[in-house]
Parts: structure tokens; sequence; C-alpha cells
């Protein structure tokens, strides 16, 4: 066959793998080697037959063999050839990103921002709007698939579907040993017992993953914002809800229920640290200020917007006003005294603020710095940076794409369906949606009270 020929006669420049006796490792089975070298050229580590051959330590007869599956199948594809080191050039072969689509949406409080990308998890469009949950989870729901309908019709092309990434506000629990699962969306209020995940997947085709949102934003950060290239960091929301995203060795670490980084239910002077540095808290504080005349600054947007929001502490400590400054140093040196313990267990190289607080200008950075800085021990503060995060609301849209991405092509995951050729087919995808289907027939219809969400 032309294709294997053509791998075949590459550079004999890297040995040929040699391994130890004994039983065929899971890996040698047709479905574990076809992951194995799936992901080898998906993410780059081995593009040319002879480096999948070293990386993979599979022998020569079953790299060819299972690369002309993969090309069968569609997911990669012949690319250019390499150079020719002491016999004939190499040819490249290439994963195929645009052979299925990812959705992805963030549902908050008050905002719902869907996006599409491809299956590298990259971000080809985006749409954010306002959305008003009190009418219950079905006008969401239906509004979530609207807009994803117009997404795939603008910017899908042929793909189909391949999984859906939802980040919603607070902890997602974890499931018990199954991958796919779905989780009750407790920070809504009137939502508990309705089976938004389900219906979701149903109406989509496709599996549904759901994260918290700091976790999607932390992904989003480390793969497409300042933390790329990094294996240690952490991400600090910082709104309404402050919490915080944990990245270590590589992996995004999510705790034993899921809950892991809850930083604004820590104690410290004066409250725990939402109750002191929250937006909330800002709003109160500044408020007063304003109908107090402790700032004239303040006292001047009341009057004339009749309320007062967290980016005008911004604005007024920008212009110098002196209690929009002492509040926002105050905010950022509480926020800085729960990351310093942070900073000496985890050594992070990075740290990334976000959220509408995060974004109130340098005065609060300052004051993060200095504390996280002043209670660290020197070698973990040595190479730290501290930043604001420069990409605003499409954090939470890649790292929800960057999620699914991940969990389809999880090596356990992914044997499940490569043969298949889409995951759309895997057994355990099938599994769910007849359980959701059965779940939506037999379930008696609950009584919500009136809207209101959970913060």
């Amino acid at each position: 066959m032309r294709r294997g020929k053509d791998m075949d006669e590459g550079s004999t420049e890297v040995a040929a793998p040699r391994r130890a006796a004994g039983r065929p490792r899971a890996s040698e089975s047709a479905h574990g080697s076809l992951a194995a070298l799936l992901n080898l050229v998906r993410t780059g580590a081995a593009t040319t037959r002879q480096e999948l051959e070293h990386q993979s330590e599979l022998g020569r007869a079953v790299v060819t063999d299972r690369l002309a599956t993969l090309l069968r199948l569609g997911l990669i594809e012949e690319g250019e050839l390499g150079p020719a080191i002491g016999g004939r050039a190499p040819r490249h072969v290439r994963f195929r990103p645009r052979m299925g689509i990812i959705l992805a949406a963030v549902l908050d409080h008050s905002s719902l921002a869907v996006g599409v990308s491809d299956l590298s998890g990259r971000l080809l469009a985006e749409h954010h709007e306002a959305v008003e949950l009190g009418a219950g989870p079905e006008p969401v729901l239906q509004r979530l698939a609207t807009l994803f309908a117009w997404m795939l019709e603008e910017h899908g092309g042929d793909a189909s579907i391949w999984g859906v990434g939802l980040a919603v506000p607070g902890a997602v629990e974890k499931p018990d040993g199954q991958r796919l699962f779905a989780p009750a969306l407790k920070a809504f209020q009137n939502w508990d017992g309705f089976p938004f995940v389900e219906q979701l997947a149903t109406l989509v085709d496709a599996p549904v993953w759901v994260r918290s949102g700091v976790q999607t934003m932390t992904m989003g950060e480390l793969k497409s914002g300042s933390g790329i290239g990094l294996t240690d960091m952490i991400f600090v929301k910082l709104g309404r809800s402050i919490s915080a995203g944990v990245v270590s060795e590589g992996t995004l670490h999510r705790g034993a229920q899921g809950a892991a980084g809850m930083i604004g239910y820590t104690f410290i002077e004066g409250g725990n640290l939402e109750s002191v540095a929250g937006s909330e808290a800002l709003v109160r504080e500044a408020r007063q200020a304003a109908e107090s005349g402790r700032s004239p600054y303040l006292a001047e947007v009341l009057a004339r917007a009749g309320e007062v929001a967290v980016t005008d502490t911004g604005h007024g400590a920008q212009l110098g006003d002196p209690f929009c400054i002492d509040l926002l140093g105050r905010c950022g040196r509480a926020v800085g005294e729960v990351l310093a313990p942070l900073a000496n267990l985890l050594n992070p190289s990075l740290i990334v603020l976000g959220g509408n607080v995060a974004e109130t200008g340098d005065i609060l950075l300052a004051a993060v710095r200095e504390a996280v800085y002043r209670q660290s021990h020197p070698v973990v503060t040595r190479d730290l940076r501290i930043v604001r995060s420069q990409m605003g609301g499409s954090a939470g849209l890649v790292g929800a794409a960057q999620v699914v991405a991940e969990a389809l092509f999880d090596p356990r995951f992914l044997q499940g369906w490569i043969t298949l050729g889409s995951p759309r087919e895997h057994p355990e995808f099938k599994e769910f949606l007849s359980r959701a289907a059965l779940d939506t027939s037999t379930r008696p219809a609950k009584p919500r009270p009136p809207g209101g969400t959970r913060g």
C-alpha cells in the first residue's frame, strides 16, 4: 500500500525499540495501540513512523497497520516530507482537528456564553449574552440549544459534534467511577432535580462534561493565556464568589469530591474572604462611602447613575480618590494573605487573577503581590509571577473546550470508541442516553419555587 510504503522508506536513524520479553502490554492490543499512536500524533510527540515506533515501543508492522487504520478512519492524514538523514525522507502524519466539533458553554448567575472549537480545543467563535435564570432551566436549555445550532451553522462546517463542555458556578461533584454522568447543578436554586445535563446530551447527541467555572477558566489560562508552557499555576476568580483553580505538574487538581479551591470560605480578620473581598462586599462599602460623603468620587457616581459598581471603585482609585485606593488595597492584601499559604504549599510559577474585582486596576494587584511576597518563602517567590488575566470572558470557554478535548482523548475513554470512528458511538454514551431517556420518562415533575439563584 502506497501510504505504508512511504512511511516505511524513511530514515533509519532512530533505533528500533526493543521490548522486554514477557506478556504483551495492554497498549499492544488493537484498541490500546491505536489510542497510543493517535495521542502521540495529536500531541505532536511523534509524527513519523520511526518516531512512533520509538515512542510507543511498538513493532514496525504494528505501527504500519495501526497508521493505516487511523488514516482509514479519517483521524489522521499524511503531511509533508521531513528531512532525509541517511535514507529517504520520512513522511509526517498529522491529526485532523476538524474531524469533529466541540461545543462549549459557560453559565453564570446572570450571563451565558457559548463557543465552538475544533478537536484541539482551539476556539473558532464565541458569543456572550445576558440570561435570566429566574424563569427556570427549561428556557435556558432551549436558548442554549438555539445558540449551539446557530454557531454550528455559522462555523461548524460538515463536522459532527463530538462533545460539549459546560461550566457552571460552584463546585461540581466528581462521579463515583463513571466517566459520563450528570451532576446536579446546585448553584441554581430552582433547578434541583431538573435533568439539565441529560437533556442537553440528548439534544446535541454528544457526551457532556461539566466543570466548575473557575476550573474551566484555569484550563483556559493554562492552554491559551498566561500559563502556556507552564505546569504549575493557580488561577483565582475574584467576583461575587472567590475560588481558585490549581494546576500541579500539568494536571488540574479537582480534589476528592471535585470541590478543590473554595478559598472564599477561608476565615480572615473580619470574616471569610468573600465577605471582605468579594464584589458584593466592595459594592456595599462603596455605596456606604458614597452616601456618607467619605468618597467624593463615588458620591458623584451615585448621584449621577443611582448605583455604584465594582468598576467605579477602580476608576476612583485611578483618579486618586483616597477611599477607593484604601478599599482596593485592603481587598488585595486580604486576597494575598489567603494566597500566600497556597504559594508556600504548591510552589506555583504563576498566579493569575481574574473576575471583575481583578479588573479594577493595578492597586489591587500590587497589594496581592506585596502580601504574597511578604509571607512566602524566598525560594517560592524567586521566580513567581502574579498577573491579571488578559483573556476576560474567553477563558472559561477555551477551558471548557480543553476539558472536552482531554476527556475525548483520555486513553481509557479513547479505547472505547476509536475503532468506531466517533465518541458518539461509545457504548458508555449509548448507555448514558438510554438511562437519561428512562429517567426522564419515569421522573415525576417536581414543583419548583419562584426564581432566584444561590450565591
